[in-house]
């Protein structure tokens, strides 16, 4: 299975660069046209994420980006190396918060929600909740995973793309 590896500073600039990547072994990989817009966004806000961790946490450490190529899948791994879990919301079934979940799409009161608190830890994120951006990908990806960094160090976000399956084909059949 085909792999390409890119490892990269923890700078805003280069995920840009992941992006374009990104696209192009998609592309290779047989991920339709159609899906390069979603690949785009997701990978943008994974490597984004990991940047943020990684300035905050281990500012010498580079991302890491695996890009695999299965025979019926695709499948992009972004690793940062700061504290495991961090900016990952868990929703309430022990999976990823929704986005309408962190956002407080109804909220039953006026108080501010939870991750509006601002500690000495915290960076200024432009009031949105941690683990928002993982919550859009959950919602552009047809599988998304988020476990714990290699030895123990950082989070892994795995997002696959099945390649040539048709799911509602299938449940026709």
């Amino acid at each position: 299975m085909p792999t390409v590896e890119l490892r990269f500073a923890a700078l805003d600039g280069h995920v840009r660069t992941a992006r374009m990547i990104a696209t192009a072994v998609s592309r290779r990989a047989g991920i339709p046209v159609g899906a390069a817009d979603e690949i785009k966004l997701a990978v943008t806000e994974a490597c984004a994420r990991a940047v943020r961790v990684n300035r905050k946490h281990a500012p010498t450490s580079p991302v890491h980006v695996a890009l695999i190529d299965a025979p019926d899948s695709f499948t992009i791994k972004v690793a940062d190396c700061g504290r495991t879990w961090d900016e990952v919301a868990a929703g309430p079934d022990g999976g990823l918060a929704t986005a309408s979940a962190l956002l407080d799409l109804e909220p039953t009161s006026d108080d501010p929600p939870w991750w509006a608190a601002t500690d000495d830890d915290s960076d200024d994120e432009g009031g949105f909740p941690p683990g928002l951006g993982l919550a859009l990908i959950e919602g552009l990806v047809d599988e998304v995973e988020v476990t714990r960094g290699p030895e123990g160090v950082g989070t892994v976000v795995a997002m696959t793309w099945h390649i040539g399956f048709d799911a509602a084909l299938a449940k026709q059949v």
